[in-house]
């Protein structure tokens, strides 16, 4: 067969050999040129479908049918949307494109991701609801209790319970917040914090109405919780034993040590003021 095409090939002239292998050459061409057009199914076309707000699991055997390929190109998370419901479509809906053409889409996630909950002690009312809204947090109950910083957040509940900022909970999750009414009309005695510990002087002044302010531990205190208060400010009374006086709301100021100290049993803690009547 060699020898063959060698004397086919010697036993002509060189611009006939030329000549045979550009023919061959152009119809090797054209033949390409007419299955490209098949490949590519050049001239067909199709109008994409509207898909958005649909399920993945509903659109996913239609799409294939008319020859589109679905690739999920991001997800987001909407707690008002079913999961994997398809948030944005590209191309877009009625777009005249190529069969075969792929279609990203951005699903609705199937389980919430994790965030940080947020530090929202300080902030006013509006702001913390307008900070759980952008996060994709939702606020819960909120109730009141009397502080001087009134309609700013004293606590973040999660579950009924406090949640400390740093905690990773749910995008959708709801938070209930503690706010501040402000500092009462009426007048009470200070009560005695000194000789309890922290944990009995907090339960104390917030059955009062109260709220602790500053809290300084000394340095041998290693356990707040069971150090004793050795000091308050204001004082329950003066240099002449008559006793201060305070309204529900303010704060008292208080100072630990893990020495018990004397406690001076003249002054004595009462019960917070009752709410007037109101007339018939």
């Amino acid at each position: 067969m060699k020898r063959f095409i060698q004397k086919y090939i010697t036993s002509r002239p060189l611009w006939v050999s030329i000549v045979v292998a550009l023919t061959g050459l152009f119809l090797l061409l054209f033949i390409f040129a007419l299955s490209l057009n098949a490949l590519t199914h050049h001239g067909e076309s199709l109008t994409v479908p509207s898909v958005t707000g649909k399920t993945l699991p509903d659109v996913q055997s239609l799409l294939d049918e008319k020859g589109f390929e679905v690739v999920i190109q991001d997800s987001v998370y909407y707690d008002s949307l079913p999961p994997l419901t398809i948030i944005k479509q590209v191309p877009e809906a009625d777009a005249v494109v190529k069969v075969n053409r792929t279609i990203y889409i951005t699903i609705n996630r199937v389980v919430p991701p994790d965030i940080d909950m947020p530090n929202l002690v300080g902030y006013s009312l509006r702001n913390a609801e307008a900070t759980l809204k952008n996060l994709g947090l939702r606020l819960g109950d909120t109730t009141s209790r009397p502080d001087f910083a009134k309609n700013s957040v004293l606590e973040q509940l999660y579950n009924g319970a406090s949640i400390t900022p740093g905690t990773k909970i749910k995008v959708g999750s709801t938070i209930s917040l503690v706010v501040g009414s402000g500092v009462g009309n009426e007048d009470m005695l200070v009560p005695t914090l000194v000789g309890l510990t922290y944990t009995e002087a907090r339960i104390l002044v917030e059955a009062q109405g109260l709220s602790l302010g500053s809290v300084i531990p000394s340095p041998l205190v290693r356990d707040t919780a069971s150090a004793f208060v050795i000091r308050q400010s204001p004082s329950a009374k003066d240099e002449q034993g008559r006793q201060y006086k305070i309204r529900t709301g303010q704060m008292i100021d208080i100072w630990l040590d893990v020495t018990m100290p004397v406690v001076d049993t003249t002054v004595i803690n009462t019960p917070p003021p009752e709410p007037p009547k109101q007339e018939q």
